[in-house]
């Protein structure tokens, strides 16, 4: 009983998470010319990393004797999921559009399931397999606005680049972090992941501050380093990583796909951009797609 109510939290998760998630698009859009990308990051999960401790820090100390020896593993999967997957995204987003983003982004989910069967020896039935190819139809219609033609007008920059290095770690972190078994529970965990994601970014925004300075923080990049830290930080990694406990890695990166469908709405809401009917096309596919691709665990 009590594994079936678990999978089903993390099924209603998979549907939330995304909500989530695509603030992060809108974070990297409206940080441009207001906070460097590697500070903005750092502020994130130091946000993160203090709202995880007053529910993890008993667990970090009364477990210490049993997972001390897996620092080297926090430390990676810090640089993985906080390092990489935050300021590089950041980074990218200034010189890159949302169509490339989303382009690159699109490929995690099979990188994830083709990594999950070589090394987790996770499967997927022939209904989830059907599902997760009708989503990837679903998510490049959205990224193509209906016209085939513009994904084959597509131009990389030097700003795809940083997305395809933090696409990338994605996939590395979602698949170390259910291959590596941890003596703490999710939250405790996460917390020392992103108290090693910080130790690898203050290296490097006290780097960029030398070489590449950004704008003086005020109002707003305060804002977006809360925003930042509570929506696709806090929220969104302990979501991630539950679902992956549950569900596996393959069926867990699925929610990649919702992502753009969710990021339309959000747009909407924040910045007064109304989805276009691509998206309802989209999420005609997407939302099935999703249902059918997780409704029951892997063969």
């Amino acid at each position: 009983m009590q594994a079936l109510r678990r999978q089903r939290i993390a099924q209603g998760l998979l549907w939330i998470t995304p909500a989530l998630w695509s603030s992060n698009y809108i974070i990297a859009r409206a940080s441009d010319g207001v906070i460097a990308p590697h500070l903005l990051a750092l502020g994130r999960w130091t946000l993160a990393l203090a709202l995880l401790l007053p529910l993890s820090a008993g667990a970090l100390v009364q477990e210490f004797p049993r997972w001390k020896h897996e620092w080297k593993q926090m430390l990676l999967l810090g640089a993985l999921g906080m390092w990489i997957c935050g300021a590089f995204v950041y980074q990218g987003a200034q010189t890159t559009s949302a169509i490339n983003i989303g382009l690159i982004y699109a490929a995690t989910p099979v990188a994830i399931a083709f990594a999950s069967a070589r090394l987790l020896h996770e499967r997927l039935s022939a209904w989830q397999r059907v599902g997760m190819g009708l989503a990837l139809c679903g998510v490049l219609f959205v990224i193509a606005k209906g016209e085939p033609g513009n994904l084959l007008a597509v131009r990389f920059t030097v700003g795809d680049l940083w997305i395809l290095v933090a696409a990338m770690s994605w996939v590395a972190y979602t698949v170390l972090l259910q291959r590596w078994p941890s003596a703490l529970g999710p939250t405790p965990r996460l917390a020392a992941i992103t108290f090693g994601g910080l130790l690898v970014l203050l290296p490097f925004t006290a780097l960029e501050a030398i070489v590449q300075p950004g704008p003086a923080p005020g109002l707003k990049a305060l804002l977006l380093i809360v925003l930042a830290g509570l929506l696709p930080g806090f929220f969104s990694y302990q979501a991630y990583g539950y679902m992956l406990r549950e569900l596996g890695a393959s069926r867990s990166s699925l929610v990649m796909y919702l992502a753009p469908v969710y990021a339309a709405f959000t747009s909407w809401g924040l910045l007064g951009e109304p989805p276009r009917w691509y998206h309802a096309v989209g999420a005609l596919l997407i939302l099935p797609a999703i249902w059918l691709a997780t409704r029951k665990p892997a063969a």
